[in-house]
């Protein structure tokens, strides 16, 4: 269930976005492009207005990018070199937000994370599906999220739900499994959780990490099973209060698009 809408992010980019264009042949940003900070120059997120851009990792072609979507938002938002290549196919024309003008963009409307998230799952799922006949590259197993949830975050959204206790789960317990519907998501308050596609473990998530919002946000069944690595607690969250957590702190968010960003990050690499 996509929350995208192109008309949506053209208006997001427009209130606070820079128009550039882009003759056929240009680099837009380049793979391995080393980032300076968040959203500074070489780190500005691309809605794409007119024209073709081809994503490009490692030589190869990774993905082309349709009219009134979004590109370049993994290295805006993580801060890290840039996962790919995006080449002007053709003449382009784009408007691009840095930090500031994304932060104010964002406060303004703050359910814009959303479409954002969705827009980045659905990549997520086709990079992933790619990725997949190969299974896991070697190491794999040792990524993990970033802590998108610091200590002083981690007591902040407790205090918010007040209504959703800490839940544990012992060591080699099956917190969520392959198939079943979402009704909450996590976020680790104490411990490891290994998360497993097909048996194999493609991401381990500590504290402060977070997991399970892909199927909760599209309302859809599980792709990944999830197991307590160590003796965990976990803040569980449900759907209602996912997205008035997302509408009422702007930085929720962000912190959540932060770990979509990292997780396809790792999927992208599959790729390469």
């Amino acid at each position: 269930m996509s929350t995208y809408d192109p008309a949506a992010a053209i208006e997001f980019f427009k209130s606070s976005g820079k128009a550039e264009s882009f003759a056929q042949g240009t680099e837009i940003f380049q793979e391995n492009q080393k980032s300076k900070g968040l959203f500074l120059a070489n780190d500005r997120m691309y809605l794409l207005l007119e024209g073709e851009v081809r994503l490009i990792a490692g030589r190869k072609p990774i993905a082309s990018v349709k009219l009134g979507e979004i590109f370049g938002e993994m290295g805006s938002i993580t801060g890290q070199p840039r996962s790919a290549t995006a080449v002007a196919t053709t003449a382009c024309r784009t408007l691009s937000l840095d930090e500031k003008q994304f932060q104010k963009a964002i406060n303004a409307k703050p359910d814009f994370a959303l479409a954002l998230m969705s827009l980045m799952i659905g990549r997520m799922r086709q990079t992933v599906a790619r990725a997949g006949a190969g299974g896991p590259p070697a190491g794999a197993a040792g990524d993990k999220d970033a802590a998108v949830f610091g200590k002083d975050e981690l007591k902040s959204l407790s205090a918010m739900l007040p209504d959703q206790p800490p839940v544990h789960f012992d060591r080699n317990k099956v917190i969520m499994s392959e198939g079943e519907l979402a009704m909450r998501m996590y976020v680790v308050l104490q411990g490891r959780v290994a998360i497993q596609v097909q048996g194999n473990v493609v991401q381990r998530v500590g504290v402060g990490g977070a997991f399970g919002e892909m199927a909760l946000l599209e309302k859809s069944r599980r792709t990944a099973r999830a197991i307590a690595e160590t003796d965990c607690a976990l803040l569980p969250i449900n759907r209602d209060d996912f997205l008035s957590l997302v509408r009422a702190r702007p930085s929720f968010g962000v912190s959540m698009l932060l770990a979509l960003s990292e997780r396809l990050r790792n999927a992208t690499a599959r790729l390469k």
